[in-house]
């Protein structure tokens, strides 16, 4: 068995604690009455799905939103709405990610996210302590950059390429069934927390790190 050189990170429910309910209220709170139908806690549709996988812009996102909802609304709005998505961030993840880039391993992040979702995340305020999202990873496979989603297998082969790794020394970590068992099926190894449940003492109990 390959010893695990690359370990690749979901962002929502894993790296952040996510709250679905709490999106969904701000969505209702801007007009979306219908948002839970609108919504997914791992996977978006329609064009919540399409700002995900990059075929609208965030803009398009807006007016497209504005449209469903029957008003204008504004950046501001959508970016308030989105990030209902963001419970808090645990800063015991934010500290393994470090530790494990200072063992050596390769660690990224690999995400179904957003402009919006990003913009607060690639930002001073990501963790509290005037770090963005990127001092914590090596590099980051953002779904509506790369123009895929988990779990379609792209997405996943172009972070094994720009990560320099093979499937057999990658560890992916998902609270997503359906995210995790691709991942398998292209024979990564895989560790399947529950949504926004600790995975720091099973994963260094995996690796047998102290």
């Amino acid at each position: 068995m390959k010893k695990i050189k690359n370990i690749a990170f979901d962002l929502g429910g894993v790296v952040i604690a996510l709250s679905y309910e709490q999106a969904v209220k701000r969505f209702e709170e801007i007009g979306l009455k219908d948002a839970r139908q609108h919504l997914d806690a791992f996977h978006q549709h329609g064009i919540f799905g399409d700002l995900e996988q990059g075929l609208i812009t965030a803009e398009e996102f807006r007016i497209e939103l504005s449209k469903l909802i029957g008003k204008e609304i504004i950046y501001k709005e959508c970016l308030h709405a989105w990030h209902g998505y963001v419970e808090y961030v645990p800063q015991k993840n934010l500290q393994m990610l470090l530790k494990l880039r200072q063992l050596g391993y390769k660690v990224c992040l690999l995400s179904n996210t957003n402009p919006y979702m990003m913009q607060w995340a690639m930002s001073n305020e990501f963790d509290g302590q005037g770090h963005s999202l990127e001092y914590y990873f090596d590099h980051l496979y953002l779904s509506y950059q790369c123009k895929h989603m988990k779990p379609s297998p792209e997405i996943f082969q172009m972070m094994l390429d720009g990560q320099q790794a093979s499937a057999e020394e990658t560890l992916f970590i998902d609270d997503g069934k359906k995210n995790i068992e691709a991942a398998e099926a292209l024979g990564m190894k895989t560790l399947f927390p529950e949504n926004n449940k600790d995975w720091t003492e099973p994963l260094a109990k995996m690796l047998e790190i102290e």
